[in-house]
């Protein structure tokens, strides 16, 4: 293929997530043309290199999205218009809501159109009709459980996945996830998430146990899946033998449950439950914590630790997923198993009679898995080898 690779990606959303809009920045950089399809909710920072095709969630900015792209592929590609209708009728999909998101993906007709939530597959399996390849990104929860307690979706999996023409696994360990839906092994290509660099900081001197108080932090969504339960029964194990922490839990705020348990368990004076933050609120949160605890029941690979990482902090994680896949017990990090508080517990104190020399060569260490593995550069570098596989360019 002579001309730059014209490549889709698809999250929904735009902006997206941050590690998304970093692979979008990079694939740009590295000569591709970039578009991307979705609903408008801020204005991205991208320079001109990226195309942005989207509408906002009113309805006239919907009618407008859909009279543009209907009169183009009316004038221009009219039977291709026609054979999308037509599909799109057997589904009984042919309204406002399908044309106004599978239209404009129609006009620009990439070479790949790179889709990032599997749920959302059997809504984009057209694209194959139309030449276009497609590439599905296996994350954490769409693989780990969500067909598990899905039956129609993990129907859907099992019918779709042998059809893509190209998997982006976010870890090894969701490679053997997936292929339980028979995608194909040889169709798979782990490219693990990349982080800026520039953003890294110099580990400096801080160490928990000359503080009167722990800091211990932990992001995310309140859903069993993150098992802040196992870690709000680790804190009341930590207060009996006279530990002085504060966890602060980002995301946890409007969950009933973990306030009931946090007052059930007398941890008032020591929980925090704190609703979503800004992306550099949370990283300036994080970076002033001692210890990040991801007390997970299953993951893909967690950013949040990636972030941490980089920052310099110390991270505690259960062993799920791919988590092993970047962290190795007392070398660059803390692993504990899945759903043990008192394990967690226990990984607390051990980390809290570490030496300040023991400290800070964990702390590099785990830059320097951050800068090895979870570079910008090396995941353009790999997205770009799968999209090239795909479309048949060596």
């Amino acid at each position: 293929m002579s001309r730059p690779l014209k490549i889709a990606i698809y999250s929904g959303e735009i902006p997206s997530t941050t590690f998304i809009e970093r692979l979008v920045t990079g694939i740009a950089n590295s000569g591709a043309e970039v578009v991307l399809f979705g609903v408008l909710h801020r204005k991205p920072l991208y320079d001109s290199r990226v195309k942005i095709i989207a509408y906002k969630h009113m309805r006239l900015s919907k009618l407008f999205h859909l009279v543009r792209f209907s009169i183009l592929l009316k004038l221009f590609k009219a039977q291709k218009k026609k054979r999308l209708d037509a599909y799109l009728k057997t589904r009984d999909s042919l309204n406002l809501y399908s044309k106004v998101k599978y239209y404009p993906v129609l006009w620009h007709q990439p070479d790949v159109f790179h889709l990032q939530w599997a749920k959302g597959l059997d809504d984009w399996m057209w694209v194959q009709d139309f030449g276009m390849k497609l590439v599905l990104s296996l994350r954490g929860a769409h693989i780990n459980y969500s067909p598990v307690a899905d039956t129609a979706l993990a129907e859907m999996y099992n019918k779709n996945f042998p059809k893509v023409d190209g998997f982006h696994a976010v870890s090894n360990a969701m490679i053997m996830e997936a292929q339980k839906y028979n995608a194909l092994a040889n169709r798979i290509q782990v490219v693990y998430s990349g982080l800026d660099l520039n953003t890294l900081t110099e580990i400096d001197a801080r160490m928990p146990y000359d503080k009167a108080i722990l800091k211990i932090i932990s992001v995310g969504r309140p859903h069993w899946i993150k098992g802040y339960t196992y870690a709000l029964d680790a804190c009341r194990l930590l207060k009996d033998v006279d530990i002085n922490f504060e966890y602060t839990i980002i995301g946890g705020a409007e969950s009933i449950e973990y306030q009931y348990q946090v007052h059930d368990l007398g941890l008032d004076n020591e929980v925090r439950l704190l609703g979503p933050h800004e992306f550099d609120v949370v990283q300036h949160m994080i970076q002033e914590s001692d210890l990040l605890l991801l007390p997970s029941v299953k993951e893909g690979i967690a950013n949040v630790v990636l972030e941490a990482m980089a920052l310099g902090t110390l991270v505690l994680s259960t062993d799920c997923g791919g988590m092993n896949e970047v962290i190795t017990d007392a070398v660059n990090g803390f692993l504990v198993p899945v759903r043990d508080a008192e394990a967690i517990a226990d990984a607390i104190v051990r980390i809290r009679k570490l030496s300040p020399e023991e400290q800070l060569l964990i702390k590099k260490n785990a830059q320097d898995t951050i800068k090895q593995q979870h570079n910008v550069e090396g995941m353009v570098s790999g997205m770009m080898t799968l999209y090239n596989e795909v479309v048949g360019v060596r």
